[in-house]
């Protein structure tokens, strides 16, 4: 029985803090759904802020706060998203923006960095002339930082130009920000800057910034009223939501500063476990808090057995294949938990080797 646990699953793992917890005994709180919760309100006007957008609105998850941006912007049956093959949003959100909108994903190629090439984007652009038989395009999406491709940033200067593609093709932008605030971070850009050219932007608080639940979607006044409509529709309007709402806003105080510090500590992870005989990592790719990496081929150690030999001394990392694992950092792991780590690595690793007669 492990004496210590390291959980390095997710960047949702985290639990509130003592700060966090008091802050939700002690909520002000009103109904929500009639816009009276001034907790909420709070919170929705000052990620609003941060963003550069007009407003705000909070929703329980990321997941939702994608599927109502896409909507808004999308809402004609029938329309097309320009959107990452490997982005969250079409891999890992049910294909709700189909199932529940009826819009058509038109997915493009993601590189290594989490961009889409802008001369493939533009190519996927439907010409208006055929608007007989193609679905209509109203929208791109992006995703930054770009959690399947190890979380990579998008470069201002990118995100800027698909903006411009947007605008002179007459589309919207919308950004799943579920870490914006780890790109913005990482590559030393203001939040606000790093988003001005989107029309929207899902921002979650229960990733880096630790808070226990919820996302907020940011954009114009319009978009917000559009989205508080479906956010109804969807089943997301809730009470007494400043209760959480209040969680997040000590997280915004408490955590965003700590980012830098797991960006660090992913670092540090991702270079010790690169020296680790039958292991290998693309170390320059690890720019935020994400790490992925690969059993070496040909070392005869299965990810199972790798995996089951962590767990027995307390550390949790997510199987992603037969060979490949990822972890993520956060607030709640320390350099102390780092080092664990890699000598639990280095340890069942090197007993692995043993077993299997390397």
């Amino acid at each position: 029985m492990a004496t210590r646990t390291v959980d390095l699953r997710s960047d949702t793992v985290t639990k509130p803090t003592e700060a966090m917890r008091a802050a939700m005994a002690t909520a002000e709180v009103d109904d929500d759904v009639f816009g009276a919760d001034p907790t909420a309100v709070k919170l929705q006007s000052e990620v609003a802020k941060m963003m550069g957008k007009e407003a705000g609105l909070f929703v329980p998850s990321g997941t939702m706060g994608n599927l109502i941006s896409v909507l808004v912007h999308c809402d004609v049956r029938g329309s097309e998203v320009i959107l990452g093959n490997n982005s969250h949003i079409h891999i890992y959100e049910n294909g709700g923006i189909a199932t529940i909108g009826g819009v058509h994903p038109r997915p493009v190629k993601n590189n290594e960095d989490g961009t889409m090439d802008i001369d493939l984007i533009e190519d996927a652009i439907r010409d208006p002339r055929g608007e007989l038989v193609y679905p209509t395009t109203r929208l791109i999406c992006l995703e930054n930082s770009h959690g399947n491709t190890g979380g990579r940033c998008l470069p201002v200067e990118y995100i800027d130009s698909v903006g411009e593609l947007a605008k002179k093709h007459g589309l919207k932008l919308h950004i799943d920000g579920a870490r914006i605030f780890n790109a913005s971070v990482a590559l030393g850009i203001p939040v606000d800057r790093l988003v001005q050219a989107a029309d929207s932007v899902s921002v979650c608080l229960s990733k880096g910034i630790g808070a226990p639940v919820g996302s907020v979607i940011v954009g114009s006044e319009t978009f917000i009223t559009k989205a508080r409509r479906l956010r109804k529709t969807l089943g997301g309007g809730m009470r007494q939501v400043g209760v959480i709402c209040a969680a997040a806003l000590v997280a915004l105080q408490e955590n965003l500063i700590k980012l830098e510090g797991d960006h660090k500590n992913a670092k540090v992870l991702a270079e010790g476990l690169n020296q680790i005989k039958g292991l290998r990592v693309n170390v320059a790719a690890v720019e935020t808090n994400i790490i992925f990496f690969d059993i070496v081929e040909g070392s005869k150690i299965s990810g199972e057995k790798l995996y089951k030999h962590l767990v027995e001394r307390g550390v949790f990392v997510l199987l992603e294949g037969p060979s490949r694992m990822r972890i993520v950092l956060h607030h709640q792991i320390s350099s102390s938990d780092v080092q664990y780590t890699l000598s639990c690595f280095q340890q069942a690793f090197s007993g692995l080797q043993e077993e299997n007669g390397n």
